[in-house]
């Protein structure tokens, strides 16, 4: 950052967000502490409270929530633009997301009418109690019924899911930049239907940012090793794992992960790179959460509820799950904390109205509390961190900051370059470039073969590959801090069937051929996809 103003407004923004996090607080709170200690002198008072300080871990913490922030947050630009221009720089792309929030809207009021159900109501005590008890076994005891206004009892198979990966795909192949008129620009393809010319990276760029990947490189998760027996790799990285766990810094754990995490210190380096540290008042914060689930009843639970019930519990790994999934869920719906990722997504916190008020401003509320309506299959970005955390605070912590900080773009129309338009435009450019055979004959048959890879995208391959695979994936996305790992996995994965591909003759058939994605090493594949051509 070079620019004199630019570090100025950086550092100053930088401040004041530190200032208003809980790290402040903590921070100050220790400060004092230092400074009741016997020993340190006045004179050196300063000095005495800083090497306090940092002899009780602070440097650290602080230089975790500096690389937190820049994670975190978007680049500055000089002169600053406006919010909206800021959250999504381009027009139509912000008329399409509004378009389709307000479609999403009608949905959910359709299914309230239709039912007679409200958006939200008070729990009886009797339920809030029951419930309470419950609360671990969920799974077992979940609602099969539902409650209208009147107290008229509907099954809940009668919700339906608001939306479905294919009808967002829809959106997205329906918009149309006005002021466009053919330039390719050497970016735009030729034959996807992705009609949105956003900038995508090549393939050589692609091969500079992964190149810890490359098929020289060992990996953490695979033993397919000539040079190195794998189990002596494995030991090392063990080895160095621990070191990395122990200096508790994100950016060195960041480094380490991108050639993969050793299983046992997975979880504790997801924390690290993640900067989540859960201590009492987050425990406190997460039972606040709680006993607002207990004591009003959303729609949105109903639509987490039947999601969980079709995708986790239908599915052989995550069925196990199924409680641990309610109570991560359940909460996040209604954490305004999660509020804060609007201010650098397109989309916008959708609102409702108190009867009687509808569109009278004063009497508007956020719905949910979260900002966030979940889609079918929304349950599978937590499923596979059942598998690390058999805390369900710690798991809440981490689900929340992987989907404010990577998840939430698959399911928003932006130009970002990790917002699922630019994945799935980078799909079919890396696709159309590299098997331009395959991709012309689909096309040819009548599947675009994006219509395919899109569902794995937008849930980022969980349900699809095995639970260790998913997690493989999910490590490069953490170390590398990028989504295009994605359309890359999904080209490849084309590549690895297109034998069976160049066979069939329809839609269907080529489903057929895609269907299960359970028997895939991802690792390999990716490495072949980029660095063997």
């Amino acid at each position: 950052m070079t620019d004199p103003n630019l570090s100025k407004i950086f550092m100053q923004t930088l401040i004041e967000d530190l200032k208003s996090s809980k790290i402040y607080t903590d921070l100050q709170n220790a400060a004092q502490i230092e400074i009741t200690k016997p020993g340190v002198r006045l004179s050196e008072l300063k000095k005495g409270v800083q090497a306090g300080l940092i002899q009780s871990g602070w440097d650290k913490r602080l230089k975790n929530a500096v690389f937190k922030y820049l994670q975190t947050k978007p680049k500055l630009q000089y002169p600053v633009t406006p919010p909206e221009h800021a959250k999504e720089p381009l027009l139509y792309l912000r008329k399409a997301q509004h378009a389709w929030e307000k479609r999403i809207l009608k949905s959910l009021n359709s299914m309230c009418t239709e039912l007679n159900i409200p958006l939200a109501r008070k729990r009886p005590e009797k339920e809030q109690k029951e419930m309470n008890s419950k609360w671990t076994e969920l799974g077992v005891e979940g609602p099969d019924i539902l409650y209208s206004e009147d107290y008229i009892i509907h099954d809940l198979t009668q919700i339906r899911p608001v939306y479905a990966p294919k009808d967002f795909l829809e959106v997205i192949v329906g918009i149309q930049n006005p002021n466009y008129h053919g330039d390719n620009n050497g970016f735009f393809p030729l034959w996807g239907i992705v009609q949105v010319p956003v900038k995508v990276k090549s393939i050589n760029l692609l091969r500079l940012q992964y190149s810890e990947m490359a098929i020289n490189q060992c990996q953490s998760g695979i033993d397919d090793s000539t040079d190195i027996p794998s189990e002596l790799f494995d030991l090392d990285r063990s080895k160095l794992g621990k070191k990395v766990v122990n200096a508790n810094h994100g950016p060195v754990a960041q480094e380490f992960s991108k050639k993969g995490c050793p299983s046992g210190l997975r979880a504790t380096l997801w924390a690290q790179m993640l900067c989540v540290e859960v201590d009492d008042v987050d425990k406190l914060y997460y039972e606040q959460l709680k006993t607002s689930v207990l004591h009003h009843d959303l729609l949105v639970d109903s639509l987490l509820y039947k999601d969980v019930k079709l995708t986790a519990t239908n599915d052989d790994q995550y069925f196990v799950f199924e409680d641990f999934l309610y109570q991560v869920l359940l909460p996040f719906s209604r954490d305004t904390f999660v509020l804060n990722h609007f201010s650098q997504n397109s989309a916008t916190p959708p609102k409702s109205y108190i009867r009687g008020k509808l569109g009278v401003e004063e009497f508007s509320v956020l719905y949910p509390p979260n900002g966030v309506i979940p889609f079918h299959g929304f349950a599978m970005y937590v499923a596979p961190l059942c598998y690390l955390y058999n805390d369900p605070v710690i798991l809440y912590y981490v689900f929340r900051e992987i989907y404010t900080r990577y998840f939430y773009r698959l399911h928003s129309i932006s130009s970002h370059h990790q917002g699922i338009v630019a994945l799935s435009l980078l799909f079919e450019v890396l696709l159309q470039t590299h098997e331009p055979e395959l991709f012309f004959h689909l096309k040819t048959v009548g599947c675009q073969p994006l219509k395919i890879a899109f569902k794995w995208l937008v849930r980022a391959f969980s349900g699809y590959l095995s639970s260790d695979q998913v997690l493989l994936l999910w490590d490069r996305i953490l170390a590398y801090n990028s989504l295009e790992i994605l359309p890359v996995l999904a080209v490849a994965i084309f590549s690895f069937r297109k034998t069976n591909l160049l066979k069939v003759q329809s839609y269907n058939a080529a489903e057929a051929v895609l269907a299960d994605l359970t028997t895939l090493q991802v690792i390999p594949l990716i490495q072949l996809s980029l660095f063997s051509k």
